[in-house]
């Protein structure tokens, strides 16, 4: 069932993270995608030719005696429609969801 849960969730990661539609006369090109699954967790790690570029990793934690969680840990970047590069690094864990942005500010 661990596994199970896993992959789905692996999935859904990658689906999530999937680029938005580009202009046609300006098309993105992946230019670095990497994943793994293992019994353990997984990874992922995607660069695309538009600044856009997501790492995350998944590893199987044991929260107590007889329950283990999955615990994720990662960061995805883009550039906003102002220009400016947003980065955001998170983990989720047992206490949730807790992201941090980072705005790179053009100079």
């Amino acid at each position: 069932m661990h596994k199970m849960m896993i992959v789905a969730l692996a999935m859904f990661a990658m689906v999530a993270a999937a680029p938005q539609q580009a202009p046609a006369d300006n098309p993105v090109y992946i230019l670095k995608h990497d994943s793994e699954i293992t019994p353990d967790g997984y990874s992922f790690d995607f660069e695309t030719s538009d600044g856009t570029s997501r790492q995350e990793k998944g590893t199987l934690k044991q929260v107590s005696e007889d329950h283990q969680a999955l615990e994720v840990s990662g960061s995805y970047k883009y550039v906003g429609t102002d220009g400016l590069t947003y980065t955001v690094t998170f983990v989720a864990d047992e206490h949730g969801f807790q992201p941090q942005e980072h705005v790179e500010h053009q100079q």
